[in-house]
Parts: structure tokens; sequence; C-alpha cells
């Protein structure tokens, strides 16, 4: 597999029969899902994505328009395209593995054998939250603290926060200039993680992302609130562990 600035391999062991791309929440990073591949099946290799503007791609610019950060993406794990693989999407990263699966299919010929969105509401229904980005700054401070997903020691921390917040800011940008455009229903798998105590996305709201595919589509709420992809890690994991056990287990019997 060519090498990519995009990619952070997490791998068992030997050549895996899927891969399975993750992409993190506004701010979050590749470190995200540095313990998933201990939790998942042997076969299946953990690819986090590096999206520019942090971690080891710190010093490049944030991308914040979908139509331009998708493309660029898809060109990036081009080379990882040579096994059947699936997409993972907590908040932000929802509607990236969204569009990017529309993308992949359109444009490559390739759709992942599921898709895993989590936390994020479905492009289809009508934003309802005023618009964070362009906030002032002691406004959007206090948004992200609202929102419980930023440690307490960083947003006590004067020169973390002067790192986090641009990052921050564009993320929000990204996700908030962004309009799906339509296209053909997907044909893979969908399914959806919510959280119990998330005010922000609600169980009927996830159960709408079933209008984005002909395959079939489920929906696991777990503990926690916007941020149950750590607080309840273990669960979330036992589920996609099951759901990729059953992809590489048909993906062998075909």
């Amino acid at each position: 597999m060519a090498a990519s600035s995009w990619l952070k391999i997490h791998q068992n062991s030997g050549r895996p029969n899927l891969r399975l791309f993750c992409f993190s929440y506004a701010g979050g990073s590749a470190l995200t899902f540095r313990r998933w591949s201990a939790s998942l099946p042997k076969q299946v290799e953990v690819c986090p994505i590096e999206l520019p503007g942090r971690g080891s791609r710190m010093h490049e610019t944030a991308v914040t328009r979908m139509h331009e950060l998708v493309p660029a993406i898809a060109s990036g794990i081009a080379g990882a395209l040579d096994t059947p693989f699936a997409l993972f999407g907590h908040s932000l990263g929802a509607s990236i593995v969204f569009e990017l699966a529309g993308y992949l299919k359109a444009h490559f010929g390739k759709e992942p054998a599921h898709l895993f969105v989590s936390g994020h509401r479905p492009p289809h229904l009508p934003r309802m939250k005023p618009l964070l980005y362009n906030l002032p700054e002691a406004e959007f401070r206090a948004e992200v603290a609202r929102l419980n997903g930023t440690p307490q020691e960083i947003l006590d921390n004067a020169d973390a926060m002067a790192m986090v917040m641009p990052i921050l800011r564009a993320d929000f940008e990204l996700i908030e200039t962004y309009r799906h455009q339509g296209g053909p229903l997907l044909a893979c798998p969908i399914r959806a993680f919510g959280g119990l105590q998330d005010p922000d996305v609600l169980k009927d709201d996830l159960s709408e992302w079933k209008r984005h595919t002909a395959g079939s589509f489920s929906l696991s709420m777990m503990p926690g609130d916007h941020f149950f992809i750590t607080q309840s890690e273990p669960q979330l994991l036992s589920v996609l562990a099951t759901d990729l056990e059953w992809i590489t287990a048909r993906q062998y019997s075909l």
C-alpha cells in the first residue's frame, strides 16, 4: 500500500481482509482511535485519517469546505482501496464519511462494505442551531466548553487553547457551511450510533440515516452525551466488532 500523510495505520497482524477508515470529531485527530485495533477483529486494519492542521500535519492549513476536503481525502487514500473497506465517522466525521462514500462510488467505482455514522444528524434534516464558527472569541470558547469534548485542563491552559481554537473554528466552519447536494442512494448497510444523553442529536433524528441507503439500516444508542465515543468506547467497539466480523465472514464465503 502506498504511503500517505492521511493514513495513520493500526494493524494487528498479517494482510487485512478489511480496512476501517476512521474520522474524528471537530478538533480531534487520528489519536482518537489509538486503542481501537486491540478490540476489533485481527483481520481488520484500523486506519485513522489525519486531516490537515492537526497531529503530524499541524503545520498544514485546515480545509474549511467539504467539496475541497473530500476529493483530497479520496486521492490520499486511493492506494489503500485495493482491499475491501468500511468507513466510520463521529460528529463532523460522520458527514465526511457520508460524502466520501458517495464520492468514492461516483469517481472510483468503489463503495464501502459498511458505513458507520456516529453522533450526527443526517444531511437532509434542516440545521436547527445558529452558526458558531464566526462567533467572537469569548462566545466561541463558551460553546466549546458546553459541548463537553475538550478536557478542562486544555480549557484552562491559555497556550493550549491558542493552538486548539483555530482547529476547532476551522472544523466548525467546515461542518456549518456543508450542504449535501444529493445523489444516488448508497447500496451499503448503514449503522448509526448515538448518545442517550446527547441533547443535540436525538434518536429519532439518527433513525433518518436510513433514507440514504438501499441496503439495511441499524441504530445503536450508547450511554453518554455527545462524546459517548470515549465515554462508552467498550460498548461501541463491541457493536463494531460484531458488524466487522460479519462483513469479513461474508466476504470469505463469497
